[in-house]
């Protein structure tokens, strides 16, 4: 008997994933519940599991391709017998008498082995029903590289897969795209001029240097360039700096952080000063605290704080749900926990889902200043950078104190430049005076 290796369900809002690293080979045993291959998703990565013991029969999707829910990956054969017995049934009843041959036909044109040669995208609509049925001329192409050719006006029937079994890939797309303007621009003075000689031919594949590398971005740093792009192209973004005076704080930490972490078994961090900071700003300013909607304004009364953490594929922004309820015990816990989370490639969908406001501190990293990009469809980011020691005028006397840059990005579609300033020195206050965050914050 053989088992469908399908994608699973993503969890809400994600439609898609790409293939990444098979655990296992064909032929390879396969225990129940043995993790098979990772698929990458927008937010997390999923691992797939055996549904029974058995042989990794074959694999329909390879390293890279796009899939969605439902789709078949794989198959799983039950073993040698199982999978011989079936096999040799079909044979035995078409031979046996002749009238029984027509109904083999029906197996002769199953589409099960063209699946099992070449890794064809599953039929699910009719736009891939058609390209299964040689609409698309050039080719098969995933989904990803459909709309790729879709975006840029190019019928896929023009181009020529490279792929296996004549499949288009993204770079058959991008070929077909540098042949088409070098098309154009032959006709042009470009042609003409004496450096046009030292370029590759129009539509030629430029070739890898030996000390090069090309490597397949993944799903989540696809998504991180696109949601950015987004970012930067809907919304009026806006940054504002401010410098904030961190003695207090130090102070306080240096005198309760032993005694705070052996009554709550964490340690006392920067971050949970600004968490709390921040909300009272919040509070006071709250359509920092708001989406977008149209041509409304959706003012959100809960504080779910989205932390940004650095990995190695990328950023991702696990949130703290509820933050206004949690005390700084509560919050540095769920940090540590959700930080370890992100590193191990243990967040779920729950974890990064939501989000009312983000902070990101690039201070971890060295930065002295920056101009964090929005965590959309928020319309407010706090950056927090390095603590330095620096010259400031107190009382009119010059003195040394550990200074860090404030930045915060907003959407000045939704906040006005005024509100932007007076939310960030609001928090200013609220962390000069550490004290107050226990009232505001």
């Amino acid at each position: 008997m053989a088992i469908e290796i399908k994608v699973p369900p993503l969890g809400e809002s994600l439609v898609d994933a790409v293939v990444g690293q098979w655990l296992k080979s064909e032929g390879e045993e396969i225990s129940r519940g043995e993790t098979i291959l990772e698929l990458e998703t927008d937010k997390v990565n999923l691992d797939v599991a055996a549904e029974d013991d058995g042989v990794l029969g074959s694999i329909q999707k390879q390293e890279g391709d796009t899939v969605t829910v439902g789709e078949v990956l794989g198959v799983i054969e039950a073993g040698e017998g199982g999978g011989a017995s079936k096999a040799e049934a079909a044979p035995q009843e078409a031979t046996g008498d002749e009238p029984a041959a027509p109904p083999e036909a029906p197996k002769a044109e199953a589409p099960a082995a063209v699946k099992e040669a070449e890794p064809v995208e599953a039929a699910s609509s009719p736009a891939d029903v058609a390209a299964q049925n040689g609409v698309d001329a050039g080719g098969r192409a995933a989904p990803a590289v459909k709309r790729m050719a879709e975006e840029h006006g190019i019928e896929l029937g023009q181009v020529s897969g490279t792929g296996a079994g004549g499949r288009i890939t993204r770079d058959d797309i991008v070929s077909f795209l540098a042949s088409q303007r070098g098309k154009e621009g032959a006709q042009g003075a470009v042609a003409t001029a004496p450096s046009a000689t030292a370029q590759p031919a129009p539509g030629e594949p430029k070739e890898d240097r030996p000390d090069e590398e090309r490597v397949r971005l993944s799903k989540r740093r696809q998504t991180i360039a696109a949601r950015l792009v987004e970012a930067q192209q809907t919304a009026a973004m806006l940054t504002t700096f401010n410098e904030v005076d961190m003695s207090a704080v130090m102070d306080l930490r240096k005198r309760r952080k032993e005694a705070f972490k052996e009554q709550h078994g964490v340690n006392l961090g920067f971050m949970s000063f600004f968490t709390k900071a921040a909300i009272g700003a919040l509070k006071a300013f709250p359509r920092v605290n708001s989406e977008m909607q149209g041509t409304e304004l959706l003012l959100k009364r809960h504080y779910d704080i989205g932390i940004a953490v650095g990995v190695e594929e990328g950023l991702v922004v696990p949130v703290i749900k509820h933050a206004e309820r949690k005390g700084f015990a509560e919050i540095e816990g769920e940090i540590v926990e959700l930080a370890g989370k992100a590193r191990d490639n243990k967040l779920a969908i729950s974890d990064l889902q939501g989000g009312t406001f983000t902070i990101t501190n690039g201070g971890v990293f060295g930065s002295l200043l920056s101009t964090p990009i929005l965590n959309t469809p928020q319309v407010g980011i706090l950056g927090m950078h390095t603590i330095q020691q620096r010259p400031v005028a107190v009382d009119g006397e010059v003195v040394i104190r550990p200074m860090m840059y404030l930045a915060l990005s907003y959407d000045h579609r939704v906040v006005d430049g005024g509100e932007a300033v007076q939310f960030l020195v609001k928090i200013k206050e609220l962390i000069q005076d550490p004290e107050s965050l226990l009232l505001e914050g």
